[in-house]
């Protein structure tokens, strides 16, 4: 077999291949995007009220507008000042990687703070009636970790599964875990497990960023693996499985449960988009929209906004192939 064609056959083999880095070919670019792209971790929804709304990484929760998901706007910070019981976790007051949802009539707002390097770390939460920046009320924390846990209390995202209210979250500190919320007060309900879903065998773990979303009876997991924040140097990218059971076990297609490094590869970076990860989830007009962020290569490296339509295979996994740009 001549060389070039082996080479082909061996890239087409290896894509299709779950949890295999496929070709830069095969990975999406995102949405093209105008205005305000500048983000991290970004967290998007669609308001009530009509529009779109993206809180982020950043500020005091970095806020973005759109009227028609392609052109943004900077609109300031989800708060005009950080409330006083963030500084018990860092110096400076700076929340990470919100999570946005609405329920019972009122827009929630997740988040966390902490310190790079530390799980002495907080998770908060905020409503709103209008879920636009400037009108939010803090509730104070969730849920939280000290230095004495195996779990690091950050990166928040929120599920309604079964009738009950659940929040997932972590870091390199062993992963990924899931605990049980009060729907009423939207904080973790007393003494309740914190069950594990997900972690790599090796320290230091490389983990993280986990959004949850229901499909088709079963719920995946999807979340952030290897390096952020590194700029164009980042290697974030994005895996994901599934379960029958909020609290898991999940695995991927193969088989693998994702607490022995299983999951399915979604989307890595590719060309100019370094460090695909910081991912969530929200529903446009009926169809499923993947956010994360990217490091782009061709702009220092700077961190912006990605979507694209998330679309599911007829065995009931998710796939970015044939969801290109917006529908």
């Amino acid at each position: 077999m001549r060389p070039r064609l082996a080479s082909l056959l061996t890239a087409a083999v290896l894509a299709l291949l779950p949890g295999t880095a496929r070709a830069d070919a095969t990975y999406p670019d995102p949405q093209p995007l105008t205005g305000e792209q500048i983000i991290h971790d970004p967290t998007v929804i669609r308001l009530e009220s009509g529009g779109y709304v993206a809180y982020s990484t950043g500020g005091i929760i970095g806020a973005r507008t759109s009227e028609d998901r392609t052109h943004w706007d900077d609109a300031g910070n989800a708060f005009t000042t950080p409330p006083s019981w963030w500084y018990e976790y860092n110096d400076t007051g700076d929340p990470w990687a919100p999570d946005l949802s609405y329920r019972a009539g009122r827009y929630w707002l997740y988040y966390a703070v902490s310190s790079w390097g530390t799980n002495h770390s907080a998770i908060g939460v905020a409503t709103s009636p209008t879920g636009l920046p400037g009108t939010w009320t803090d509730h104070g924390k969730v849920f939280g970790s000290e230095r004495t846990d195996s779990w690091n209390a950050i990166d928040p995202a929120v599920i309604r599964a079964d009738g009950r209210l659940w929040m997932s979250f972590g870091s390199y500190w062993t992963g990924i875990r899931i605990v049980e919320l009060d729907p009423r007060t939207g904080k973790a309900v007393e003494g309740a497990t914190v069950h594990h879903l997900a972690t790599r065998p090796d320290a230091p773990y490389a983990v993280e960023g986990p959004y949850i979303v229901e499909h088709g009876g079963r719920y995946y997991l999807f979340a952030s693996y290897d390096t952020c924040c590194a700029g164009a140097d980042s290697t974030y990218r994005i895996r994901v499985g599934r379960s029958t059971s909020v609290t898991g076990p999940y695995v991927d297609s193969t088989g693998e449960p994702l607490l022995e490094g299983g999951g399915d590869l979604l989307l890595a970076g590719h060309g100019r988009y370094v460090g695909t990860g910081g991912e969530s989830i929200f529903k446009d007009r009926g169809r499923d929209v993947l956010a994360y962020h990217y490091y782009d290569a061709e702009d220092g490296g700077t961190p912006k906004l990605g979507l694209n339509t998330l679309t599911w295979t007829k065995n009931g996994w998710p796939d970015l192939l044939r969801g290109r740009g917006r529908p």
